[in-house]
């Protein structure tokens, strides 16, 4: 007996890892007559298909074909896919079961679908789980293993280009390695020039890749990633954002920054104080840096954007909403590149408090 967690948070990673785990368990076994593969539904309304009947329906099975001896073949392994889905008051008999399994069964529960109940995954830790996947997948990573596997050869240059394409879609990369394995001699390196044309339309970008853009004041990429954002998806972002979905974030990240625009904040310490003192170190600091380099003048001016960008969304000026947009980033960004020239003028250092005279 044994009992397996796959976990990952691209779908298709935890795919490909879920099937080399069943491939082990089933071995030569027909694996037809070895595994029972079962979805826990969505947490949908009471009495509807995704409802709480439907899930306890399912544990019950998959508890059924834990306890039940297998047919015609030397073991039996259970798959139970997106335990996420599950409510804490659904688990009990799952972790009843998980406590005392049959020798002849193998059980592998799948994450996804949401938070996992607390008694879950204590009872995979008292069963001696063993875990496959990781939770946040690394796309470097991921890339060179993959193409270590394949036996294709890329330079930096080249994985530099693959990885910026499919931002947080790490799931795309065995397909794309698996194209350039088929397009290019075994062993030949590639440079960016040589993939360019095989890694398809630009992923899903984290959020913050934008924040991160306005505040090294690039314009060009922090537009770039304004339009990765209202467009494309991935596993974290499964729905591209919505205009005033990305002005409330760009709103939250000023206001952080604009706390720090204070007398009494002269210090990392200080900042991380002001910002309710469960911030860690980096994000305070560079909140920090950020509010001395604009200023109270510039965060007065970068507020004034958000507002106007508020209003013409709302439709003020009846401009389209990705203009409006891009016009608020490039402003922003503009404005943070403004005050990193005049930090650099003052030389570099801890920042220090600008004079309100």
């Amino acid at each position: 007996m044994s009992v397996h967690v796959v976990r990952g948070d691209d779908p298709i990673l935890r795919a490909d890892t879920l099937e080399a785990v069943v491939t082990e368990l089933v071995g030569a076994d027909d694996r037809s007559l070895v595994v029972e593969d079962l979805t826990v539904p969505g947490r949908g309304a009471e009495g509807e298909p995704g409802g709480a009947e439907a899930r306890v329906a399912v544990v019950a099975a998959a508890v059924q074909a834990a306890q039940s001896p297998p047919f015609m073949t030397a073991r039996r392994v259970v798959v139970l896919r997106d335990v996420g889905n599950l409510l804490a008051g659904e688990v009990a008999p799952l972790v009843e079961c998980l406590g005392d399994l049959l020798d002849t069964s193998d059980v592998v529960c799948v994450a996804g679908g949401g938070t996992i109940p607390p008694a879950l995954t204590k009872a995979w830790k008292d069963a001696g789980a063993t875990e496959h996947g990781a939770t946040r997948a690394k796309a470097e990573d991921v890339l060179a293993g993959v193409a270590a596997a394949a036996g294709v050869a890329l330079r930096p240059g080249a994985a530099r280009v693959i990885v910026e394409r499919v931002g947080t879609e790490v799931g795309r990369l065995p397909a794309i390695v698996d194209v350039l394995a088929t397009a290019f001699p075994p062993g030949q390196a590639l440079d960016a020039d040589d993939v360019a044309p095989y890694v398809g339309e630009a992923g899903g970008v984290p959020p913050f890749a934008l924040t991160n853009a306005i505040e090294a004041g690039d314009v060009a990429g922090a537009l770039e990633v304004l339009g990765r954002i209202l467009t494309a998806t991935g596993p974290q972002q499964p729905k591209a954002m919505h205009p005033l979905q990305v002005l409330a974030m760009l709103h939250n990240h000023l206001r952080r920054v604009a706390r720090l625009d204070a007398d009494d904040v002269g210090s990392v310490a200080d900042a991380i104080t002001a910002l309710g003192g469960k911030v860690k170190e980096y994000p305070a600091r560079k909140a920090l840096e950020q509010s001395r380099r604009l200023g109270p003048e510039g965060i007065r001016e970068a507020y004034a954007a958000l507002a106007r960008a508020d209003l013409d969304l709302k439709g003020a000026r009846a401009i389209p909403e990705a203009a409006v947009m891009e016009v608020l980033v490039a402003r922003l960004a503009a404005l943070h590149g403004r005050g990193a020239n005049r930090g650099a003028g003052r030389g570099t250092g801890a920042p220090t408090r600008r004079s309100r005279r």
